[in-house]
């Protein structure tokens, strides 16, 4: 029986959470570092636990503070959220040991798909291609470029644990591949406590997409469709559709039946998400899972009517999944989701922390907004400068494209930057509405081809 979820999380996911978790009658303990004790989650939490200072590394990512909040607390389960120690293998184990629920798969599956090394060639073993690379973990980076050579310039190194960009470097030559190198081990260190990186060719002006994953503990593994994941800066995602409007039903059926045999080959459980990078002709190829719910679940969630968060718990508490892969109908619905950051795109994207001093959220039919901030909320500097995602959704991807552009010119947020005023444009992009030719790429050819005035702060956001 899982009674009572601590949340080991922060911002609009801990929220999500609380919110999840109160549909189904389950009470929750939220837990907070100093910086958020006036977090939305910590307010509609049912008890709620301070666990440390603002920084990251002394509060939401001590697993010590966060068990021993659990023994207070007397709760059952414990849900990660995403970032922090969601993939954290080290984490779930000791849950295991306390015999709290991990919400997520096992610590054995973490530890394997949290290797990329591993994931790599576990996926392999599946019968799904992967992009060429190092068999494993780098020695250093001399023996990093011996590799590079051989595979051929420009490369990634990446971060073998942990995701969302962190961690990795871009590198188009041997002279400056030694110091990528060690940025890329200090970022990885830095934001997963693990330095180890690895080497892949890189795939040029590929599509990113993504396959959300349900498995419950009695074998039963579905897909609930992909995401379009291709508009990002320095690998980090701005822009999120679904359906793709790159792939064919002949094309998302094969990939869709590559991911749910890669969760079968590593046994998984729970929600869990596949990542494939797309070349333009249609050749595609594994490069990692994420063992955790994605940031952008809403969009799939709009498409496919299926709360995935609460499919978590139920999972987790044992319950068998209750779609077929035949109900999930793809095709019927479009989801767009624009991350609103804390940031100024007119100069850098610079982070914008500060007390934002009017909130307005926009609203109307298809129509949703997931945030934790409100009007004389401070935005702490410690943490992801994303403050909302903006949701839209209608029968065709022109409605949805038009829904956002709607919404966004209603989304009014004063005392801070915002990414709002960017999103804006690319909703108005002929290449973004064509959705023909949105490659990883996009956004540095978007700025180049944009006039300046168009991507800054004014005042009808």
């Amino acid at each position: 029986m899982i009674e009572k979820i601590l949340i080991a999380n922060r911002g609009e996911i801990a929220l999500r959470i609380v919110r999840a978790c109160r549909e189904l009658g389950i009470a929750t303990l939220a837990v907070y570092s100093e910086a958020d004790e006036q977090s939305l989650h910590v307010q509609l939490a049912d008890e709620a636990i301070c666990i440390g200072p603002a920084p990251s590394s002394e509060s939401y990512l001590k697993a010590d503070r966060i068990l021993s909040a659990a023994e207070v607390g007397n709760v059952d389960a414990i849900h990660p959220g995403y970032g922090f120690l969601s993939e954290n293998p080290e984490f779930a184990e000791q849950c295991e040991s306390c015999n709290i629920k991990f919400i997520g798969p096992s610590s054995k599956v973490i530890r394997l798909m949290g290797d990329k090394a591993l994931a790599r060639e576990t996926a392999k073993r599946a019968g799904c291609p992967v992009i060429p690379g190092s068999e494993g973990a780098l020695l250093n980076s001399k023996e990093g470029l011996l590799i590079a050579k051989k595979l051929g310039f420009p490369v990634l190194i990446k971060a073998v644990a942990g995701g969302g960009g962190k961690g990795m470097r871009l590198v188009h030559n041997a002279a400056s591949f030694s110091k990528e190198f060690e940025a890329a081990q200090h970022e990885a260190q830095k934001s997963f406590g693990n330095n180890s990186v690895y080497l892949e060719k890189f795939i040029e002006e590929p599509r990113h997409i993504e396959f959300q994953i349900l498995a419950d503990s009695h074998g039963n593994i579905i897909h609930c469709g992909e995401r379009d994941c291709s508009i990002q800066r320095r690998y980090q995602k701005l822009v999120e559709e679904a359906p793709s409007p790159y792939l064919s039903p002949k094309l998302r059926e094969k990939i869709g039946e590559a991911a749910i045999k890669i969760a079968k080959a590593c046994k998984y459980e729970n929600a869990g998400t596949i990542e494939f990078l797309v070349d333009k002709h249609g050749d595609f190829y594994f490069i990692e899972m994420n063992t955790r719910i994605q940031v952008e679940h809403g969009i799939t969630e709009e498409i496919t009517g299926i709360d995935l968060v609460k499919e978590q718990i139920l999972i987790a508490k044992g319950k068998k999944l209750r779609f077929k892969q035949k109900d999930i109908k793809i095709g019927n619905k479009w989801a767009i989701e624009c991350r609103i950051n804390a940031e100024d795109p007119a100069h850098n994207f610079r982070p914008s922390p500060g007390t934002i001093s009017l909130y307005y959220t926009p609203g109307g039919h298809g129509v949703r907004i997931d945030s934790h901030v409100y009007g004389g909320y401070t935005i702490p500097p410690h943490y992801d400068s994303m403050i909302g995602k903006l949701i839209t959704f209608g029968d065709t991807r022109e409605v949805a494209i038009d829904r956002m552009r709607r919404a966004l010119s209603e989304y009014l947020v004063r005392g801070i930057k915002t990414t709002a005023p960017f999103c804006s444009a690319i909703m108005l992009d002929p290449v973004f509405r064509l959705g023909e030719n949105v490659t990883t790429k996009y956004i540095e050819d978007f700025i180049s081809r944009t006039p300046s005035h168009l991507l800054e702060n004014n005042p009808n956001f």
